[in-house]
């Protein structure tokens, strides 16, 4: 149930890279040298002797020396990328990424608008030290900005944003300034598996997990969905554990499910949170990345009343909406403003420069960009990406989830684990990077399902085309499969 136990730790498996990371097993406080040192003795599926992948490490604390053999575990797969990384003309036989959540959809689009006039501005005050929290510009406009697309029934408050160089620092901080070491939050599971990262390796924050499944129990169910039972069942396990739960992360639209949250679970969660007196950090960061019509998202900061307005903060970013995962913008919003001075005096941290807080006020306050030119082309472009994935899954008769949000499709592969063991998920993802093609398997967002694989579907068409004649490959070189699992009722349909 828990990242981080003080006994009866468990090896983590290989990883994928910054987009699914293994669970981080470990102590702390005084026994973290210890617990690293146990570690790195065992023998980890699919890396070798792990004896190799640590140089000596007599420089380092213990805290540096558990980071190290972290990055030495979780980036295995992701460093394997980066050194044999697809390029149409360099290096046609590279990887093909179908792991990183990142949108390559647009680059056409923000490259002429990051390249006009109005973003070459240059002033004192933007080559000095800022508020910690942002420039007073840029939160105006975050305000502004989250008020008109997230809905909110009333104006946003400047004084209420903080903004920070990405959605890690974000993490990272507020389980920083709302957990003391070794409490935890819930997260329903499987999630975006890079946040044990951002809440441990500085706060020494633990994750209880809160365990979905894909079964189907009537006509108002759908495959791993979060219900307040689920919530409260988890909660329990935890304190009978005596673990202190703190808050509860949600994920809105999901990842890697793609689910959206209606309004009345939105207000379901929160009052059970409201309950428990834990803070609930509701992450939006693909709020504008709905593509699908009839999808109906709202923010909850869109609600007409907060059950708890000063335990509920909200994070959003550049990264997935505009594509601009490098160029490393996030904010906050919380009513709270104990919270919301913690998180900005880390931002000495992890703040931005002048030059990029300008260009991002320029950005969001151009709304007829956004609305006319970029959000409905996006739009679009995503929507195609995504039919022309699906339709290539039910080709090859695999069933998958997609709510028609985000850049990803949950994908079942179920059947072509013989005996349904996370060691054969972990053969079959090593078999697809064997073959050029990079996926996130279900055990790095700790799925309890072997099987489970995400497909991110946001690149041009020549690498879709390519990835998933690849794919095929892979699947149609299995001589031997299990029985189907039990249907999601319409393959690829939802």
């Amino acid at each position: 149930m828990f990242t981080l136990p003080q006994k009866n730790f468990r090896a983590p498996t290989t990883c994928l890279g910054p987009t699914c990371t293994q669970d981080l097993d470990g102590s702390h406080g005084d026994d973290l040298e210890g617990e690293c040192s146990r570690k790195l003795d065992q023998k980890l599926p699919g890396v070798g002797d792990p004896a190799t992948l640590s140089s000596d490490t007599s420089y380092l604390s213990s805290r540096g020396r558990m980071i190290k053999w972290f990055w030495d575990l979780a980036e295995e797969g992701y460093r394997t990328y980066h050194m044999d990384e697809y390029d149409e003309d360099k290096n046609p036989s590279g990887i093909i990424n179908f792991g990183t959540s990142e949108n390559k959809l647009c680059f056409d689009l923000l490259s002429r608008r990051l390249s006009q006039s109005d973003m070459q501005w240059l002033e004192p005050s933007l080559l000095q030290y800022p508020d910690w929290r942002g420039h007073l510009f840029l939160r105006e406009e975050v305000a502004k900005f989250l008020t008109f697309y997230c809905k909110s029934p009333v104006p946003l408050k400047p004084e209420n944003v903080v903004v920070l160089n990405g959605g890690a620092s974000l993490f990272s901080a507020l389980a920083t300034v709302l957990c003391e070491a070794g409490e935890a939050f819930l997260i329903p599971t499987p999630y975006y598996g890079a946040i044990i990262q951002h809440v441990c390796l500085y706060g020494n924050v633990r994750l209880a997990y809160v365990y979905l499944d894909s079964e189907v129990t009537g006509l108002d169910t759908r495959p791993f969905q979060l219900t307040v039972e689920k919530l409260e069942m988890a909660l329990r396990e935890a304190y009978s554990e005596g673990v202190k739960v703190k808050g509860l992360i949600l994920i809105n639209p999901q990842n890697p499910l793609g689910d959206v949250y209606s309004p009345e679970e939105l207000q379901e969660y929160l009052v059970f949170a409201k309950r428990h007196k834990l803070h609930v950090i509701v992450d939006e960061v693909y709020m504008l990345s709905v593509f699908k019509e009839s999808v109906g998202y709202r923010s909850v900061l869109s609600l007409e009343r907060l059950p708890d307005p000063q335990r509920t903060h909200v994070m959003w970013a550049t990264s997935k909406d505009f594509g601009m995962s490098g160029l490393r913008f996030a904010t906050l919003y919380t009513e709270n403003q104990d919270v919301a001075t913690a998180v900005a005096s880390l931002c000495r941290y992890h703040g931005l420069s002048g030059l990029v807080q300008y260009q991002m006020a320029q950005l969001l306050q151009d709304h007829d960009w956004i609305n006319q030119v970029y959000l409905p082309e996006n739009h679009a472009r995503l929507k195609a990406a995504h039919t022309y994935v699906s339709e290539e899954l039910r080709a090859l008769g695999i069933p998958f989830l997609s709510r028609g949000a985000g850049f990803f499709i949950w994908v079942d592969l179920r059947k072509y684990l013989p005996k349904g063991t996370f060691e054969e998920e972990m053969q079959l993802w090593r078999r697809f990077l064997d073959n050029k093609v990079l996926l996130s398997f279900g055990k790095a967002f700790e799925c309890k399902e072997p099987g489970w694989f995400r497909f991110v579907f946001s690149d041009q068409a020549h690498r879709l085309r390519l990835g998933m004649q690849r794919v095929r490959q892979v699947l149609a070189g299995k001589s031997q499969v299990a029985e189907d699992p039990p249907s999601l009722s319409d393959p690829g349909a939802k």
